[in-house]
Protein backbone atom coordinates (compact mmCIF):
# COMPACT_ATOMS: atom_id res chain seq x y z
CA UNK A 1 0.00 0.00 0.00
CA UNK A 2 1.10 3.45 -1.08
CA UNK A 3 2.41 5.63 2.11
CA UNK A 4 0.53 8.65 2.79
CA UNK A 5 3.24 11.02 1.62
CA UNK A 6 3.27 9.47 -1.72
CA UNK A 7 -0.37 10.19 -2.00
CA UNK A 8 -0.70 13.35 -0.69
CA UNK A 9 1.82 14.41 -3.62
CA UNK A 10 0.19 11.93 -6.09
CA UNK A 11 -3.35 14.19 -4.93
CA UNK A 12 -0.92 17.51 -5.46
CA UNK A 13 -0.04 16.78 -8.88
CA UNK A 14 -3.27 16.19 -10.01
CA UNK A 15 -4.58 19.73 -8.03
CA UNK A 16 -1.63 21.26 -10.69
CA UNK A 17 -2.93 19.28 -13.78
CA UNK A 18 -6.56 20.20 -13.13
CA UNK A 19 -5.22 24.05 -12.61
CA UNK A 20 -3.70 24.36 -16.17
CA UNK A 21 -6.53 22.04 -17.82
CA UNK A 22 -8.87 24.39 -16.40
CA UNK A 23 -7.05 27.27 -17.57
CA UNK A 24 -6.65 25.98 -21.23
CA UNK A 25 -10.06 25.20 -21.36
CA UNK A 26 -10.89 28.81 -20.80
CA UNK A 27 -8.14 30.15 -23.00
CA UNK A 28 -9.69 28.27 -25.73
CA UNK A 29 -13.55 29.17 -25.21
CA UNK A 30 -11.95 32.81 -25.70
CA UNK A 31 -10.68 32.04 -28.63
CA UNK A 32 -13.55 30.15 -29.91
CA UNK A 33 -15.67 32.91 -29.80
CA UNK A 34 -13.27 35.16 -32.16
CA UNK A 35 -12.73 31.96 -34.23
CA UNK A 36 -15.88 31.48 -34.84
CA UNK A 37 -16.94 34.78 -35.71
CA UNK A 38 -14.47 34.77 -38.59
CA UNK A 39 -15.87 32.15 -40.51
CA UNK A 40 -19.23 32.93 -39.67
CA UNK A 41 -18.60 36.19 -41.74
CA UNK A 42 -16.07 34.35 -44.21
CA UNK A 43 -19.07 32.01 -45.51
CA UNK A 44 -21.36 34.38 -46.48
CA UNK A 45 -18.93 36.36 -48.71
CA UNK A 46 -17.97 32.82 -50.24
CA UNK A 47 -21.71 32.10 -51.10
CA UNK A 48 -21.93 35.46 -52.86
CA UNK A 49 -18.69 34.41 -54.88
CA UNK A 50 -20.04 31.41 -56.02
CA UNK A 51 -23.64 33.29 -57.04
CA UNK A 52 -21.43 35.68 -59.25
CA UNK A 53 -19.71 32.97 -60.50
CA UNK A 54 -23.21 31.07 -61.75
CA UNK A 55 -24.79 34.71 -62.32
CA UNK A 56 -21.63 35.09 -65.31
CA UNK A 57 -21.14 31.41 -66.41
CA UNK A 58 -25.10 30.88 -67.00
CA UNK A 59 -24.63 33.22 -70.14
CA UNK A 60 -21.19 33.12 -70.95
CA UNK A 61 -19.88 31.06 -74.44
CA UNK A 62 -19.83 27.28 -73.33
CA UNK A 63 -16.59 26.81 -75.56
CA UNK A 64 -14.76 29.15 -73.03
CA UNK A 65 -13.47 27.43 -70.58
CA UNK A 66 -11.37 28.02 -68.07
CA UNK A 67 -8.29 26.80 -67.13
CA UNK A 68 -8.97 25.87 -63.80
CA UNK A 69 -11.61 24.05 -64.89
CA UNK A 70 -10.00 21.94 -67.65
CA UNK A 71 -10.47 18.04 -66.56
CA UNK A 72 -7.58 15.95 -68.07
CA UNK A 73 -6.52 12.00 -67.35
CA UNK A 74 -5.67 11.79 -63.36
CA UNK A 75 -1.76 10.91 -63.10
CA UNK A 76 -1.15 13.28 -60.09
CA UNK A 77 -3.08 14.30 -57.13
CA UNK A 78 -2.36 16.96 -54.43
CA UNK A 79 -3.83 16.49 -51.11
CA UNK A 80 -3.83 20.22 -49.39
CA UNK A 81 -4.62 18.47 -45.42
CA UNK A 82 -4.76 21.21 -42.80
CA UNK A 83 -4.62 19.97 -39.01
CA UNK A 84 -2.90 22.70 -36.11
CA UNK A 85 0.83 23.29 -35.16
CA UNK A 86 -0.47 22.86 -31.40
CA UNK A 87 -2.01 19.39 -29.85
CA UNK A 88 -3.68 19.11 -26.87
CA UNK A 89 -7.17 18.61 -28.97
CA UNK A 90 -8.68 15.30 -28.50
CA UNK A 91 -8.86 13.47 -32.17
CA UNK A 92 -8.54 16.92 -33.94
CA UNK A 93 -5.31 16.19 -35.64
CA UNK A 94 -5.37 12.39 -35.71
CA UNK A 95 -8.06 12.24 -37.73
CA UNK A 96 -7.07 14.20 -40.68
CA UNK A 97 -4.03 12.28 -40.92
CA UNK A 98 -6.57 9.22 -40.75
CA UNK A 99 -8.47 10.50 -43.60
CA UNK A 100 -5.40 11.30 -45.58
CA UNK A 101 -4.17 7.56 -44.68
CA UNK A 102 -7.15 6.67 -46.33
CA UNK A 103 -7.27 9.39 -49.50
CA UNK A 104 -3.31 7.31 -50.06
CA UNK A 105 -5.30 3.65 -49.88
CA UNK A 106 -8.30 4.94 -51.98
CA UNK A 107 -5.81 6.60 -54.84
CA UNK A 108 -2.81 4.71 -54.61
CA UNK A 109 -2.83 4.16 -58.51
CA UNK A 110 -1.80 7.89 -58.85
CA UNK A 111 1.04 10.22 -57.65
CA UNK A 112 0.14 11.65 -54.84
CA UNK A 113 2.03 14.72 -53.02
CA UNK A 114 0.87 16.27 -49.35
CA UNK A 115 0.43 19.82 -48.96
CA UNK A 116 0.58 20.07 -45.01
CA UNK A 117 -0.88 22.95 -42.98
CA UNK A 118 -0.18 22.64 -39.69
CA UNK A 119 3.32 21.06 -37.71
CA UNK A 120 1.25 17.86 -36.90
CA UNK A 121 0.14 16.54 -39.97
CA UNK A 122 3.52 18.01 -41.69
CA UNK A 123 5.48 15.32 -39.04
CA UNK A 124 3.03 12.90 -39.57
CA UNK A 125 4.20 13.05 -43.66
CA UNK A 126 7.52 14.15 -43.67
CA UNK A 127 9.50 10.65 -43.37
CA UNK A 128 7.31 8.51 -45.76
CA UNK A 129 5.02 10.73 -48.14
CA UNK A 130 5.93 13.05 -51.16
CA UNK A 131 5.68 16.72 -49.11
CA UNK A 132 5.08 19.40 -51.78
CA UNK A 133 5.67 22.18 -49.72
CA UNK A 134 5.23 23.14 -45.71
CA UNK A 135 2.50 25.72 -45.22
CA UNK A 136 2.79 25.38 -41.57
CA UNK A 137 3.77 28.60 -41.24
CA UNK A 138 0.72 30.51 -42.68
CA UNK A 139 -0.42 30.44 -38.55
CA UNK A 140 2.26 32.72 -37.79
CA UNK A 141 0.30 35.63 -39.09
CA UNK A 142 -2.95 33.93 -40.34
CA UNK A 143 -4.92 36.09 -43.22
CA UNK A 144 -6.09 35.90 -46.51
CA UNK A 145 -2.45 37.03 -48.00
CA UNK A 146 -0.77 34.33 -46.30
CA UNK A 147 -3.18 31.63 -47.73
CA UNK A 148 -3.12 33.02 -51.30
CA UNK A 149 0.77 32.77 -51.43
CA UNK A 150 0.50 29.16 -50.74
CA UNK A 151 -2.18 28.64 -53.54
CA UNK A 152 -1.27 30.80 -55.90
CA UNK A 153 1.87 28.36 -56.42
CA UNK A 154 -0.58 25.63 -56.11
CA UNK A 155 -2.71 27.48 -59.32
CA UNK A 156 0.23 27.78 -61.07
CA UNK A 157 1.22 23.88 -60.84
CA UNK A 158 -2.35 22.88 -62.12
CA UNK A 159 -1.64 25.30 -64.96
CA UNK A 160 1.25 23.63 -65.59
CA UNK A 161 0.33 19.89 -65.74
CA UNK A 162 2.05 19.20 -62.55
CA UNK A 163 -0.97 18.02 -61.07
CA UNK A 164 -4.39 16.91 -62.07
CA UNK A 165 -6.19 16.96 -59.31
CA UNK A 166 -6.35 18.91 -55.90
CA UNK A 167 -8.45 18.02 -53.33
CA UNK A 168 -8.10 19.89 -49.64
CA UNK A 169 -9.32 17.74 -46.35
CA UNK A 170 -9.96 19.65 -43.28
CA UNK A 171 -11.96 19.87 -40.05
CA UNK A 172 -14.96 21.88 -41.04
CA UNK A 173 -16.58 23.49 -37.81
CA UNK A 174 -20.30 22.76 -36.63
CA UNK A 175 -20.28 23.65 -33.43
CA UNK A 176 -18.16 23.55 -30.49
CA UNK A 177 -18.50 19.75 -29.33
CA UNK A 178 -18.48 19.00 -33.20
CA UNK A 179 -16.20 18.87 -36.05
CA UNK A 180 -16.69 17.02 -39.17
CA UNK A 181 -13.70 15.04 -41.43
CA UNK A 182 -14.50 17.13 -44.88
CA UNK A 183 -12.92 16.37 -48.14
CA UNK A 184 -12.99 19.27 -51.03
CA UNK A 185 -12.08 19.19 -54.56
CA UNK A 186 -10.49 22.30 -55.08
CA UNK A 187 -9.12 21.74 -58.66
CA UNK A 188 -10.51 21.29 -61.36
CA UNK A 189 -13.38 23.46 -60.26
CA UNK A 190 -16.98 22.67 -61.21
CA UNK A 191 -18.01 25.25 -62.66
CA UNK A 192 -21.80 26.15 -60.98
CA UNK A 193 -24.81 26.11 -63.39
CA UNK A 194 -27.98 27.57 -62.75
CA UNK A 195 -30.78 24.88 -63.38
CA UNK A 196 -33.66 27.39 -61.88
CA UNK A 197 -35.60 29.18 -64.48
CA UNK A 198 -35.31 33.11 -64.33
CA UNK A 199 -36.36 35.95 -66.02
CA UNK A 200 -34.27 37.61 -68.64
CA UNK A 201 -32.35 40.39 -68.02
CA UNK A 202 -29.89 42.09 -70.40
CA UNK A 203 -26.52 42.47 -68.76
CA UNK A 204 -23.66 44.92 -69.76
CA UNK A 205 -20.93 43.39 -69.08
CA UNK A 206 -17.43 45.51 -68.11
CA UNK A 207 -14.65 43.95 -69.06
CA UNK A 208 -15.81 40.94 -70.81
CA UNK A 209 -17.15 37.81 -69.47
CA UNK A 210 -14.78 35.56 -70.24
CA UNK A 211 -12.00 38.09 -67.99
CA UNK A 212 -14.40 38.95 -65.07
CA UNK A 213 -14.15 34.97 -64.60
CA UNK A 214 -10.50 34.54 -65.16
CA UNK A 215 -10.52 36.89 -62.17
CA UNK A 216 -13.63 35.59 -59.90
CA UNK A 217 -11.88 32.32 -60.44
CA UNK A 218 -8.67 32.50 -58.62
CA UNK A 219 -10.40 34.47 -55.92
CA UNK A 220 -13.25 31.73 -55.38
CA UNK A 221 -10.23 29.02 -55.24
CA UNK A 222 -8.39 31.18 -52.50
CA UNK A 223 -11.20 32.00 -50.80
CA UNK A 224 -12.46 28.23 -50.65
CA UNK A 225 -8.66 27.23 -48.62
CA UNK A 226 -8.84 30.50 -46.60
CA UNK A 227 -12.27 29.20 -45.17
CA UNK A 228 -11.52 26.06 -44.94
CA UNK A 229 -8.58 27.51 -42.59
CA UNK A 230 -10.63 29.39 -40.61
CA UNK A 231 -12.94 26.22 -40.16
CA UNK A 232 -9.86 24.40 -39.06
CA UNK A 233 -9.04 26.86 -36.46
CA UNK A 234 -12.91 27.17 -34.97
CA UNK A 235 -12.88 23.72 -34.94
CA UNK A 236 -9.11 23.45 -33.17
CA UNK A 237 -10.25 25.63 -30.38
CA UNK A 238 -13.68 23.88 -30.17
CA UNK A 239 -11.86 20.48 -29.89
CA UNK A 240 -9.59 21.68 -27.17
CA UNK A 241 -12.17 23.19 -25.07
CA UNK A 242 -13.70 19.85 -25.08
CA UNK A 243 -10.84 17.99 -24.74
CA UNK A 244 -9.56 19.81 -21.83
CA UNK A 245 -13.55 19.72 -19.88
CA UNK A 246 -12.89 16.39 -19.90
CA UNK A 247 -9.72 15.93 -18.95
CA UNK A 248 -10.69 18.17 -16.22
CA UNK A 249 -13.83 16.51 -15.04
CA UNK A 250 -11.23 12.60 -15.12
CA UNK A 251 -8.78 14.61 -13.00
CA UNK A 252 -11.94 15.66 -10.47
CA UNK A 253 -12.88 12.04 -10.27
CA UNK A 254 -9.48 10.97 -10.04
CA UNK A 255 -8.63 13.10 -7.37
CA UNK A 256 -12.09 12.29 -5.62
CA UNK A 257 -10.43 8.64 -5.02
CA UNK A 258 -7.38 9.53 -4.33
CA UNK A 259 -8.91 11.78 -1.70
CA UNK A 260 -11.47 8.72 -0.37
CA UNK A 261 -8.22 6.17 -0.46
CA UNK A 262 -6.00 8.87 1.50
CA UNK A 263 -8.62 9.53 3.84
CA UNK A 264 -8.94 5.49 4.30
CA UNK A 265 -5.71 4.86 4.74
CA UNK A 266 -5.28 7.60 7.17
CA UNK A 267 -7.83 6.31 9.44
CA UNK A 268 -5.84 2.89 9.20
CA UNK A 269 -2.60 4.73 10.30
CA UNK A 270 -4.69 6.34 13.51
CA UNK A 271 -6.41 2.79 14.29
CA UNK A 272 -2.87 1.27 14.33
CA UNK A 273 -1.37 3.41 16.46
CA UNK A 274 -3.89 3.48 19.07
CA UNK A 275 -3.89 -0.54 19.40
CA UNK A 276 -0.34 -0.10 19.60
CA UNK A 277 -0.23 2.42 22.26
CA UNK A 278 -3.06 0.28 24.15
CA UNK A 279 -1.16 -3.09 23.03
CA UNK A 280 1.88 -1.56 24.93
CA UNK A 281 -0.39 0.01 27.41
CA UNK A 282 -1.66 -3.35 28.70
CA UNK A 283 2.31 -5.14 28.34
CA UNK A 284 3.32 -2.57 31.13
CA UNK A 285 -0.08 -3.07 33.50
CA UNK A 286 1.13 -7.04 33.23
CA UNK A 287 4.61 -6.37 33.28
Amino acid sequence: MANLKEIRGRITSISSTMQITRAMKMVSAAKLKKAQDAIVMLRPYSEKLQELIQNVNSSSDPDQISVYAQKREVKRVLFIAVTSNRGLAGAFNSSIVKELNIQFQNNSQYEIEVLPVGKKVYDAVRRNRSVYANGSSVYDNLNFDAVAHIIEGVMTSFTEGKFDEVYVIYNKFVNAATQEVTTEKLLPISMPENTEPQVETDYIFEPNRAEILDNLIPKSIKTQVFKAILDSVASEHGARMTAMHKATDNAQALKNDLVIFYNKARQAAITNEILEIVSGAEALKNS
